[in-house]
């Protein structure tokens, strides 16, 4: 199923258009006053609007930091969609006062109502990303973080193009704008009345107010999973620069492109419709499984386009501001509106793959307390983001100029979190090579269980094929494989990376093969999915080696299932011995053809016969329908 087919299902579709009109009404408003600021009123000035932009972005921000562990704790306890009904219901309440507002001409009270709405906005965003793994399948959840990516920037971009139109009405404007957000306000109450029960994961939790013991114990549910956390870091990172470049983008076409309101909004359209593009790319490229290994590309996009910004302005600015047809035929600001564009396209490929991963891999009873740590470090960056991006400026960098840091700075906490964490670059090899070097066709992989312990068994043609299977099966596996294939360069860092189990046998290392079988009892009583080869060596002629009975060995003091798996079209390949030693060739062989992974029935640990087996994986591995 594609992601656009959740559309029509009745489990996801009220959630998108609550969400989608959340985010519409926050960005009308939003958008509207930051308009207003930067363009429609004259007697601000430049270093005056700046300060108003940034002031406003932080009280928006400010209240996710500080509310987020109480949103946690309601998501956790309480039936997910009662609490988004109450919330959507305050929504309703602040756009009032914010008519009022619009209604006396209050500067200040227009801006602390961003506070409020910021206030809603951190209650909504736990509730919102807990629920999308109970609602959707784990092949869908990229999917769907994608339309949720989507709809969020599109909603940003209908909010900012009806707030320019809307504010620009003389006279009347800000009534049509008060009457809009009120409106926006009711519809999403509307649509959040028919989403489906969603039952409380922890409904035994007792809130506790204590916000700073809260977000410790949340940061610390986030850190007992390595990879949810610096996943986490990852998302605020992003945000980091995204908030820079979002708050940013009015002044910077007003005063460093020369551009009017309708380029700002032209831009920004570049950055929605990036955002949405990357995000769906993201699924496309990921096969439907959350590939963390596209988030190294993401972030290389981030910053290569980043940097491109800086050189592509021109810096010549007339006194009259331009509009978006005579910008796009001026000097270089094509390359500016793609540039834009690719930011936007490599933020949602950088973005989509963590955000779905912090809710698979979160224990279910304490993902809304996780999703509000990040939250609250979200929060964090984006509040230093906007006092860095005041310091900057006010220091006398202009914006591109802080543009051009942001990028390079992108690329040092890049190279930081990618060492500290090797398995996004592990997955990025993964990736590489089942997506450009060959062409994976993947059949009956739904026959592997999503949940609990279970043993692949596979036939063993070539040195990648551990890689192979690691790219196409949505669940991590833990690999046993020969300590010597183990030990290759490159393939060795991935296979440690990956957490994969060496071996020996009982003549070469005794105490080697007695570790590996006591790692695996381990796995497979912590409900992982272990995957072994019986052959216990790569095939010289393309058939099937007799099955050895480690198999056998580990069922015995652990009786799982066992999915048998075979591997087509690899043999002859670069990396199989077919035309003697693999990988010794000068000119590669078999690069960019198609092969194929397919999974046969469960059989149940009482009913494995290993010649049985042997032939079960044989038969796979022999009708071969690569052609279909």
């Amino acid at each position: 199923m594609k992601s656009i087919d959740l559309l029509g299902k009745k489990r996801f579709l009220p959630f998108f258009l609550t969400q989608f009109f959340g985010a519409l009404n926050d960005n009308l408003y939003k958008n509207g006053l930051t308009v207003f600021i930067a363009f429609q009123s004259a007697a601000i000035s430049q270093a005056e609007s700046n300060d108003l932009v940034n002031i406003a972005a932080g009280l928006f921000i400010l209240p996710f930091f500080l509310f987020s562990t109480i949103a946690g704790q309601l998501a956790d306890k309480y039936e997910k969609s009662y609490l988004i009904s109450r919330i959507k219901l305050l929504e309703i309440i602040i756009m009032l006062f914010a008519g009022l507002a619009f209604y006396l001409n209050s500067m200040a009270m227009l801006i602390g109502l961003l506070f409020l709405m910021g206030t809603q906005s951190s209650l909504f965003g736990p509730v919102k990303y807990s629920l999308l793994p109970q609602v959707l399948k784990d092949d869908e959840l990229i999917g769907g973080n994608a339309l949720v990516e989507f709809g969020t920037f599109i909603a940003i971009l209908i909010g900012l193009i009806a707030g320019v139109l809307i504010t620009s009405i003389e006279n009347t404007g800000t009534y049509w704008l008060s009457a809009a957000v009120v409106m926006m306000a009711i519809i999403g109450y509307q649509t959040s009345l028919k989403i489906p029960l969603a039952k409380a994961n922890a409904p035994e939790l007792k809130i506790d107010f204590r916000l700073v013991k809260q977000f410790l114990q949340s940061f610390h549910h986030a850190r007992e999973n390595r990879s949810v956390f610096f996943s986490i870091m990852g998302i605020s990172w992003f945000w980091f620069i995204g908030i820079t470049y979002v708050t940013q983008l009015p002044n910077f076409v007003r005063y460093e492109l020369g551009g009017n309101e309708q380029v700002y909004v032209l831009l920004l359209a570049m950055f929605s419709i990036g955002i949405g593009a990357g995000s769906f790319l993201c699924e496309k490229l990921s096969g439907r499984i959350v590939e963390i290994g596209l988030v190294p590309i993401g972030s290389l996009g981030l910053t290569v386009f980043g940097i491109d910004i800086y050189f592509t302005q021109t810096g010549v600015v007339s006194s009259e501001l331009i509009s978006p047809w005579v910008f796009a035929t001026a000097g270089n600001n094509v390359r500016v509106m793609m540039d834009i564009f690719l930011l936007g396209a490599f933020g949602g490929i950088y973005i989509v793959p963590l955000f779905a991963l912090v809710q698979q891999r979160s224990e279910a009873s304490k993902r809304a307390r996780i999703i509000a740590a990040n939250n609250v470090l979200n929060a964090l960056f984006m509040v230093v983001a906007t006092g860095f991006s005041i310091f900057a400026l006010s220091s006398g960098l202009n914006i591109a100029e802080l543009f051009l840091i942001m990028s390079l700075m992108n690329a040092a906490v890049a190279i930081w979190v990618f060492t500290l964490i090797p398995e996004f670059i592990m997955r990025l090899l993964v990736w590489l090579l089942i997506h450009t070097i060959y062409r994976v066709k993947k059949t009956e992989l739904d026959l592997i269980p999503d949940k609990g312990a279970c043993v692949l068994v596979c036939n063993h043609v070539s040195f990648v094929d551990a890689l192979i299977l690691a790219g196409c099966i949505k669940r991590p596996i833990r690999f046993v494989m020969y300590y010597k294939i183990f030990n290759i360069p490159v393939l060795s860092f991935i296979f440690r990376t990956a957490n994969a189990i060496p071996i020996a046998g009982a003549r070469e290392n005794p105490q080697l093969m007695n570790s590996a079988f006591e790692q695996i009892s381990a796995a497979l009583e912590d409900d992982e999915i272990v995957c072994i080869f019986p052959e216990g060596k790569i095939t010289h002629d393309g058939k099937l080696n007799p099955f050895k009975s480690g198999v056998m060995k580990i069922l015995k003091k652990n009786p799982v299932p066992v999915v048998p798996l075979a591997l087509r079209g690899l043999w002859g390949s670069y990396f199989s011995r077919k035309h003697g030693s693999a990988m010794s060739k000068l000119f590669p062989r078999g690069f960019f053809s198609r092969i194929e992974l397919v999974a046969g029935e469960a059989v149940a640990a009482d009913d494995v016969i290993l010649k049985q087996l042997q032939q079960v994986v044989e038969n796979l591995s022999s009708s071969s329908n690569l052609e279909k």
